[in-house]
């Protein structure tokens, strides 16, 4: 499913009208349709609701079964592609019909028409005077008046949102920019206010469509209704959160055509994985392969403060399907951790009684890279005289992939926001995976800044420094030096525990030995990782409980 831009969505739009002849009534046509059809499929699932509570569906443990979207762990609500729905009679349903003066507006109005059709009870309301509508939105203004559809004005008439079941939110589509005004802005706070569920149309109102920023106010939807191709900012946060539950709806655009308007962003899924990735998902064996044949990982990670993450990351490569693993350390953390993963080899590679590293031992690092496949690099690590230099001897000396995660993201932090480019091209596969503070870091800019448009951010930063990048939090985002980039659907906010990126550090790891690309191994770990982390919250219970250890066994 690929993810655009509003300035792409409208390139793709106009390809779509001016090249291939598509009519622009033909789009908002189908365009309403799919929203009514939504706005009667949540009429079913709340009057399904009703009858469960009137007749008590409780499950075996005594607690009400519910089926919403924020059920199983996730991180937001469910994004859902172009689902087929039968017209039906709802029932006694009256719905408002906010009613902005652009196109929007017109995907609202001829959402009410066949909502009428369909027997629900429908008002428009207009965020301005009908005669300010233009083009097809005018068209179905008309339509819907010679109908008899009533309307308000607001600002003329008072409007009751007390007296209607449900409101669509017609009123500002992905052109707006900046906080609503005026009416808009009235309507949207009275429409929040009302605690009646809202079903936007394509993006809700005050939500930026490409970074997913919030203005104030924005509508709160129960659904958004995404009209032919996935938003950026339906899945970026806060955005994800204004947004509900996400339909992506088919409306005759061809999906095909958002790449040739801009860089391809994918939402991750396992079809995505399969098809655009060409990743065994499977991860099937071959039947006469052997330890060999998966690969060899050097783990130069952990110090005695943070032993536990060099373990981690280790036993994750293992998890992840590796061959073998060698986990290089302080000499004088090698007593304390012998036996503690059996399967796991360990080499010294640092002198001294602190447990910690030092700049000497990135020889040492070296040598052990020789005869392995894949380096990984930062989790646990400590921060040590001279630690910049020595990850950059690493990055230029070693011709292996190489993963670079936490305290070692500083280091090239340290190292300045072009330190990538400087070091030199490596031969080899390189992957970053900060997280949000980390990659404040490498770009010199704060972590709120980073967050309001992680998917640019993160896209821009591999394009022009040569790496394959992991961005991580909720909605991981994967950005190769192509400027491609995929966004995470798996896991969920009981995963925001110390050591899950140690996890994912050797997951990505693991799979690089086997063989995969970078883009492979960051798009597959990533996606893994948080499969893991979702069944490791079923087996607890509860995903608060959840520790990172909790995710290396879940894989």
């Amino acid at each position: 499913m690929f993810i655009v831009t509003a300035e792409q969505m409208r390139a793709v739009d106009e390809h779509t009208i001016h090249k291939l002849g598509i009519p622009a009534a033909s789009l908002m046509e189908n365009a309403g349709r799919s929203i009514a059809e939504e706005v009667i499929r949540l009429c079913r699932e709340d009057d399904a609701n009703r009858r469960s509570e009137q007749h008590g569906c409780w499950n075996k443990n005594g607690k009400r079964a519910h089926t919403g979207p924020g059920d199983r762990p996730a991180h937001g609500g469910d994004i859902i592609a172009d689902p087929a729905l039968v017209m039906e009679q709802p029932g006694d349903q009256q719905w408002y019909m906010l009613i902005g003066k652009g196109n929007n507006g017109g995907d609202g109005l001829v959402a009410a028409r066949h909502l009428v059709e369909a027997g629900l009870g429908v008002t428009l309301v207009y965020a301005d005077a009908p005669d300010a509508l233009r083009g097809e939105a005018a068209v179905q203004r008309d339509a819907a008046a010679q109908l008899g559809i009533p309307a308000l004005v607001h600002g003329r008439e008072a409007v009751d949102f007390s007296r209607c079941t449900g409101i669509v939110d017609a009123l500002l589509g992905t052109g707006s920019r900046g906080a609503p005004r005026g009416s808009y802005a009235a309507l949207i706070a009275a429409a929040n206010d009302s605690g009646k569920p809202v079903v936007s149309a394509d993006v809700p109102s005050g939500l930026n469509a490409d970074t997913g920023e919030v203005y104030e106010p924005c509508i709160q939807a129960r659904v958004t209704v995404c009209l032919a191709l996935l938003k950026r900012g339906l899945v970026q946060y806060p955005g994800a959160s204004a947004a509900g539950r996400i339909v992506v709806r088919s409306i005759g655009i061809p999906a095909r055509l958002a790449p040739e308007h801009g860089p391809s962003v994918r939402l991750l899924t396992e079809e995505v994985l399969r098809s655009a990735l060409r990743v065994d998902t499977g991860r099937l064996r071959a039947p006469d392969g052997h330890k060999g044949t998966y690969g060899h990982v050097l783990l130069a990670a952990g110090s005695l403060p943070m032993s536990g993450a060099g373990l981690l990351s280790a036993k994750a490569a293992l998890r992840a399907g590796c061959g073998l693993a060698t986990w290089a350390l302080p000499a004088a953390l090698l007593p304390h951790v012998i036996g503690t993963v059996p399967e796991l080899m360990l080499a010294a590679a640092a002198d001294g009684d602190s447990g910690e590293w030092n700049a000497a031992s990135a020889d040492a690092v070296l040598r052990l890279a020789e005869s392995r496949d894949v380096l990984a690099t930062g989790p646990g690590l400590g921060r040590f005289k001279g630690d910049t230099d020595w990850l950059r001897r690493l990055w230029q000396h070693s011709d292996r992939p190489l993963v670079i995660d936490a305290d070692a993201l500083n280091m090239l932090a340290d190292a300045g926001p072009t330190a990538p480019r400087d070091w030199g091209k490596r031969s080899a596969a390189t992957i970053l995976t900060p997280h949000p503070g980390e990659m404040g870091r490498l770009l010199g800019m704060s972590t709120p800044e980073v967050q309001r448009d992680r998917i640019e951010h993160a896209a821009r930063y591999a394009r022009e420094q040569g790496v394959t990048l992991v961005l991580k939090g909720a909605r991981t985002v994967i950005a190769t030096p192509s400027g491609e980039a995929y966004i995470n659907t798996t896991g969920h906010a009981g995963m925001a525990t110390g050591g899950a990126g140690d996890v994912l550090t050797g997951i990505i790891a693991g799979l690089l030995a086997q063989g995969l690309s970078a883009e492979q191994a960051a798009a597959f770990g990533v996606f893994l990782h948080g499969q893991a982390g979702e069944r490791a919250a079923l087996l607890r219970g509860d995903p608060a409980s959840l520790l990172a250890g909790d995710i290396v066994d879940a894989l």
